[in-house]
């Protein structure tokens, strides 16, 4: 399968970003939200005199990121060709029938050319128009009804992208983005409430079931049939747990929430987990705080005290019992499993003084800041499970390191979460509906 051209997408200075790609297709003149690359650039220029089949670089924005070459025709391989995308940009050259390589440049020419005569294109604007805010907060409805899936069809999710309970969802996610501009993980100013408390409790319980479910032994790495064990545990414990975490008034409305709370941790079934089952746990969050449970005060804390502890819960699961990754790109996603602390994280380092994009590719910076921001964790994270050069491995999360500023990063990462989680069938016809979350 030919690796897609990573050439930069967007007008001349345009400052907007662009978009990951988990399909290869745009209009003519709006780039599709689902089109690569992540870094918006000027047109990029390509010229026979760049092509070049010289080592592979090191993780930084500065040089090519190398194909390695494929068999192809009678023993041929493919050549390896390079353009100036503020870093790197992708050119596959293949061989002949008989083995033998084209004129040096031909493709790099080629695709020039074509972009050369291709409309300009923009960047397209977020899907969900919403601004930060958290739920206002109601009691729960009577009689109670356990949440459940409504997405059956593209028709409903139109429906739900077009409705007010996405710009809601939205607005709260947008919420604890504002809250924690800025802010560290272990911020010693920071006091969580009793609520956030009982909530981290409830966490630290599940960490603790994971310890008295060991791995069994199996050939195969992933999917590890412990975690049912698990999972089943988890069910007999949840209501038990959610109970916990609400206040007197609001305890009748835990049947509604058990079902976000058993598909925040993965499938059983599958023995997978994704940004879906993420999803879940976030709308957990949401539903707890319409409920009164959280407010404004706990935004800071929904982000970087619960979901760091989440995060942390995850990583351990997943290296306990390796889940598939639900839904994955591959190596042209962001990341297997998370998304939403890539845009916390993010936003937690703009106007940084020390910490750029680009530093990601500092094990130093790694080391010394993964406990403290949300990014930094889950590249070191990626780093520890996926060996190889980040650009290999993870050329998206490479290519975003070349963005310029962590606003930039920030913003792109909110619109990309739009398009690639909420706006996405496979994800959302997984996701749940109650009185808290109606389907609207």
């Amino acid at each position: 399968m030919q690796r897609p051209s990573l050439l930069g997408h967007g007008l001349e200075g345009d400052l907007s970003p662009g978009f990951p790609t988990s399909a290869p297709y745009h209009t003519k003149d709006t780039l599709s939200p689902t089109a690569a690359p992540w870094v918006s650039s000027a047109s990029a220029t390509l010229s026979p005199s760049k092509t070049t089949s010289s080592p592979p670089p090191a993780d930084n924005c500065a040089g090519p990121v190398p194909v390695l070459p494929r068999p192809f025709g009678g023993g041929g391989f493919a050549g390896v060709g390079e353009a100036g995308f503020e870093g790197a940009s992708y050119l596959s050259t293949m061989g002949g029938a008989g083995g033998g390589l084209p004129a040096p440049g031909a493709a790099a020419a080629a695709v020039a050319a074509a972009h050369a005569a291709a409309a300009p294109r923009r960047a397209p604007e977020a899907v969900i128009q919403a601004a930060p805010r958290m739920p206002a907060a109601t009691l729960p409805a009577q009689p109670v009804q356990p949440a459940r899936k409504r997405i059956a069809s593209a028709e409903d999710l139109k429906r739900f992208l077009e409705g007010q309970t996405v710009k809601d969802f939205t607005a709260f996610i947008l919420s604890i983005n504002e809250a924690v501009r800025g802010k560290k993980c272990n911020d010693s100013g920071y006091g969580p409430s009793p609520a956030l408390q009982r909530m981290g409790a409830v966490l630290s319980q599940l960490e603790v079931l994971v310890d008295e479910v060991p791995p069994e032994h199996q050939s195969l790495r992933y999917g590890n049939p412990a975690f049912r064990t698990w999972t089943a545990r988890l069910s007999e414990r949840a209501q038990a747990m959610l109970e916990s975490v609400l206040t007197e008034e609001t305890r009748p409305a835990a049947p509604e929430l058990v079902p976000y709370f058993l598909d925040s941790f993965g499938n059983a079934t599958r023995i997978d987990y994704g940004t879906g089952h993420e999803t879940q746990f976030c709308a957990l969050l949401y539903c707890l705080a319409k409920l009164g449970v959280f407010g404004e005060d706990d935004r800071q804390g929904l982000g970087l005290v619960i979901f760091k502890q989440y995060l942390e819960l995850m990583h351990k699961i997943q290296t306990t019992y390796w889940l598939e990754p639900a839904g994955s790109h591959g190596v042209w996603g962001l990341d297997d499993y998370q998304f939403l602390p890539f845009i916390w994280g993010s936003a937690q380092l703009i106007a940084h003084p020390m910490i750029k994009p680009k530093s990601i590719h500092n094990p130093d910076i790694l080391e010394a800041y993964s406990d403290t921001y949300l990014y930094l964790n889950c590249v070191k994270f990626v780093k520890q499970v996926k060996k190889g050069p980040l650009a290999e491995t993870s050329p998206m999360l490479n290519d975003i390191s070349c963005v310029p500023t962590w606003a930039k990063v920030n913003s792109g990462m909110i619109k990309m979460y739009q398009v690639e989680v909420l706006s996405k069938f496979p994800i959302m016809q997984h996701f749940m509906f109650g009185s808290l979350l109606p389907f609207e």
